[in-house]
This record gives structure tokens, C-alpha cells and sequence, in this order.
């Protein structure tokens, strides 16, 4: 009986361990310049993560979320840019090269990432885990497009996302940063 006791609690253990990344916070990942961005240095701040490409149609959202970084940006809000090639191949770019064109080109100065893939056989664990309900804990979804947003909670649970045609000036964007 003991045995059997010792077993359960052995792979309770087990499954807890498995699933550790229970927060958006347990994630380290690689700004554009390659260097190590702990996610938990963003504890207490409302994120939006964005997948970006710097060929696409959608591309002058960069304008829009670079004005609500500037707004709202600081000690409670944060965006996180996280350029991706997965979709038309809109960002083929080397990270020098995306971190210039952002920078030349809209002024971005909210935290861009490294290049990663947001979907498909090499999706980052990243989003495997804000796509995931099995991981966020909150709902699947698909990231459809370049620039779809993904709001992040202070606690660093996930809360939902907006598709890629959500302007970063929508209503709905703007009253869950302002509450």
C-alpha cells in the first residue's frame, strides 16, 4: 500500500513537472540582438505580444502599436514584438536587418525579439503555449496572419487574443490596457 501510495504521488509529481510553463512568465526568450529576455522581468505589467513581418500588408500596424507603446507604455503596459516568416514569407530578414527596418522605418522602440516561427512543426514553445488551451489553460487558437495580439494579465495568464486585422487603436484593445 505504501509502495502504491509513493508510486501515485511519483507521478503526480511527474505530470506537475511535465507542465511546468503554467505561466507566460516561465519563459526566457531571445531579443532581436540574441541576448536572453526573461518574460519575468515583465511580472505586474499587462503584455501584448505580436507576431510581426515586415512585408505585409499589415505592416503599418507597427505605426499604430509604436503610438500605444508611447501612450501607454511604462510601469503597467508592455508590447513585445516577435517577428515571424511563417506566412508568405512576409519577414525573411536577418534579425540585424528586421531590428533596422523597425527602427529606420517606425521608430519602433518597445522590445522586439528574436525571429522565431509562430506555427507549424518548429513553432517556438512561446507559442505553443499561448496557442495551446492544454498549456495557457484558457483556449486554442490558431495564429491566422502576421500581427495577430495575444494579451498577457500581470499575473502572466493569458486572457485572449485579437485577430490580425485588429487595429492596435480598437476599442476593446484599448479599455483592457486602461482597466
Amino acid at each position: 500500500m505504501k509502495k502504491n501510495i509513493l508510486f501515485i504521488g511519483l507521478l503526480v509529481f511527474l505530470a506537475t513537472a511535465v507542465n511546468a510553463q503554467s505561466s507566460f512568465y516561465d519563459f526566457t526568450v531571445k531579443d532581436i540582438n540574441g541576448k536572453d529576455f526573461p518574460l519575468a522581468q515583465l511580472k505586474g505589467k499587462k503584455v501584448l505580444v505580436v507576431n510581426t513581418a515586415s512585408k505585409c500588408g499589415l505592416t503599418p500596424q507597427y505605426e499604430g502599436l509604436q503610438d500605444l507603446y508611447l501612450k501607454y507604455g511604462g510601469d503597467d503596459f508592455v508590447i513585445i514584438g516577435f517577428p515571424a516568416n511563417n506566412f508568405m514569407k512576409q519577414e525573411p530578414g536577418s534579425n540585424k536587418e528586421i531590428a533596422e527596418f523597425c527602427s529606420s522605418t517606425y521608430d519602433i522602440t518597445f522590445p522586439m525579439m528574436s525571429k522565431i516561427s509562430v506555427k507549424g512543426d518548429d513553432q517556438h514553445p512561446l507559442y505553443k503555449w499561448l496557442t495551446e488551451k492544454s498549456e495557457n489553460g484558457v483556449e486554442d487558437s490558431k495564429v491566422s496572419w502576421n500581427f495577430q495580439k495575444y494579451m498577457i494579465s500581470e499575473d502572466g495568464k493569458l486572457l485572449g487574443h485579437f485577430s490580425p486585422q485588429t487595429k492596435p487603436d480598437n476599442e476593446k484593445l484599448l479599455s483592457w490596457i486602461m482597466e
